[in-house]
């Protein structure tokens, strides 16, 4: 859009809403003003305006005040141009093609929409908004309160529900904007409403201007950061492009290395998780090998990792995707959580991260992340907790890149906003915008209830072995450790005479007894307090009072029977000496 005569002046004062003066030539000439916004950073005393000359001679001001330069930058402040700029590309059919009809100002509900658009297959309501406030380079809206602005929002969600097409165009009158976002500061209850309204189907566009002295043009599409989490989304990101680990599944972050990775990493830090994660890639390549595995074939592979139902969950869900989904892994939270062993967070992983949906992966280190941040007093051990929080991050997703922002949160909690210490907050994006870092409160988040103790069990573990083979012994198919074997294993804190006692009684006649060191291995809800003896007899042979012994070959104990991490110090003694 074009105006037909421009002039330029210096912006000396605004009386009220509607009336500027103007130097222009020496003179001070009243204009009007064709905002009636407040613009009050850009109507600055001396700042360079640019007038267009009215072809009324019966008006009361000569001229409309319609552009003005700020900076470098040439902003149109036009409330009317946004309108004709969009009414002029409208016809050109860029972002609607197809386009049999274009109706301006239609009334629907309660509400007057700037233009309704008919192609072939749609009906579309689209609402313009004129966006002028600019701060670091980022576009906002409103810059005053506007209660008519909630309100077309809300009538244009109600049109969708109703099965039209909802756009709200934000048209940017000026060049070099980062993002759009909406004015929270001044009017938070618009920013809630463009959320909602997005959530019920509404599409927010936003596209800058070039902007001319005598006029204005749509011209490229600019990112919408609805929510503070979406405007905290580049810095995180930035940081993370700058220095994140690189780590296997990373670099080939299909949803089967995704998944398996996710798994692997709950309750286990990553060094430890490499090795195992290669391995069992080499193994089993693919979902089809996986659901084909033997369960010690997987124990094995999986052994030293501890909390061995994962991988047991792991090959039941791979037979679920074979059947059901045809070998090819869901790519919704909703579908993800049918299948065995996967809750909230790792459907939030796969999906965000191999299929670039917009939802969250929220762990313990994004909890504690979020809770320094905004100082969340609420009790993180509490499951209503943790689904209110998912829920609140959930509203707040960045559209974009949302694989990589959870994986930025992650390495953030991981890495910087450390447990069990002081968190690193100098190396923090977030430093600036953390509440508990401006308050010198860190290390009071998150909060946790106190635990109920651990249970504490006393064993002895014995190294069983002739010249040939060794004992082993197989626990139930339920319960902690099931199906793993163990080294056999007498309940409390036996003396060496009262091992040989027991082991007389089963038959067996030893040779030599020698005390090994004591371990001691943490469950989340028990601890195993553990002596142990390595034991030469004469000979294994299997006697009713030892049924529930099995004897194997020195290969066969290494390679073939998974022994959890639990006896890791006894599995070292029984490597080197057996």
């Amino acid at each position: 859009m074009r105006y037909e005569r421009i002039v330029k002046g210096r912006f000396e004062s605004r009386p009220n809403r509607f009336i500027a003066y103007v130097d222009m030539e020496g003179r001070s000439e009243k204009v009007h003003v064709k905002n009636t916004g407040r613009c009050r950073e850009l109507l600055v005393d001396q700042a360079e305006v640019y007038l267009s000359e009215s072809d009324n001679k019966k008006r009361n001001t000569r001229y409309d005040l319609v552009a003005v330069r700020k900076g470098e930058r040439l902003i149109n402040m036009d409330s009317q141009a946004p309108n004709r700029a969009v009414g002029e590309w409208l016809l050109k059919e860029e972002l609607f093609p197809g386009t049999v009809r274009i109706r301006p100002e239609t009334v629907y509900g309660k509400s007057r929409f700037d233009f309704y658009i008919e192609t072939g297959g749609e009906r579309i309501f689209l609402e313009v908004k004129g966006v002028t406030l600019e701060e670091d380079d980022v576009a906002l809206f409103p810059d005053a309160p506007s209660e008519r602005a909630v309100k077309h929002v809300q009538e244009l969600a109600g049109a969708v529900r109703e099965g039209y097409r909802g756009v709200i165009l934000l048209v940017i009158q000026m060049k070099g904007i980062r993002y759009f976002a909406p004015n929270r500061r001044t009017h938070p209850e618009f920013a809630d409403a463009l959320l909602a309204a997005r959530e019920q189907g509404v599409e927010i566009l936003a596209y800058d201007c070039r902007v001319f002295e005598d006029g204005m043009e749509i011209d490229s599409p600019v990112p919408v950061r609805l929510s503070s989490l979406e405007q905290l989304a580049q810095p995180l990101l930035a940081w993370y492009d700058r220095g994140r680990r690189i780590l296997p599944w990373r670099e080939d972050p299909t949803p089967y290395h995704v998944w398996v990775s996710e798994i692997m990493l709950q309750q286990t830090r990553v060094e430890a998780v490499k090795p195992y994660y290669d391995r069992f890639m080499e193994k089993l390549p693919d979902i089809r090998a996986l659901a084909g595995a033997k369960e010690e074939e997987l124990l094995k592979l999986w052994e030293g990792l501890g909390y061995y139902n994962r991988v047991r969950n792991l090959n039941r869900a791979a037979v679920q995707i074979m059947e059901q989904y045809g070998g090819i892994m869901p790519d919704t939270c909703e579908e993800l959580m049918k299948l065995p062993g996967i809750g909230s967070y790792t459907a939030g992983a796969v999906a965000s991260i191999a299929y670039g949906r917009p939802v969250p992966a929220v762990d313990g280190n994004v909890l504690r992340v979020f809770t320094r941040l905004l100082c969340d007093e609420r009790d993180i051990t509490r499951q209503k907790v943790r689904k209110q929080m998912e829920s609140e991050l959930a509203r707040q997703m960045p559209l974009e890149r949302a694989g990589d922002f959870n994986q930025a949160l992650m390495e953030l909690g991981a890495m910087v906003c450390i447990p069990n210490g002081a968190p690193k907050c100098g190396e923090c994006p977030w430093e600036r915008f953390c509440l508990a870092r401006l308050r010198g409160i860190q290390t009071q988040f998150p909060v946790k209830s106190g635990k109920k103790p651990r249970s504490i069990e006393e064993k002895t573990v014995l190294i069983l072995r002739d010249e040939n083979r060794a004992a082993l012994q197989k626990r139930p198919g339920k319960g902690l450790l099931a199906g793993m074997y163990e080294f056999p294993c007498l309940e409390g804190h036996l003396t060496g005479d009262q091992v040989l006692a027991r082991l007389k009684e089963m038959g067996l006649s030893v040779l030599q007894i020698k005390p090994l060191e004591e371990s001691r291995h943490i469950f989340s809800h028990k601890e195993w307090h553990m002596i142990g003896y390595a034991v030469r007899v004469d000979e294994l042979v299997k006697r009713p009072a030892a049924d529930s012994l099995v004897f194997v070959e020195r290969e066969d104990a290494r390679d073939r029977y998974p022994i959890p991490s639990a006896y890791k110090a006894y599995l070292r003694y029984f490597n080197e000496n057996f």
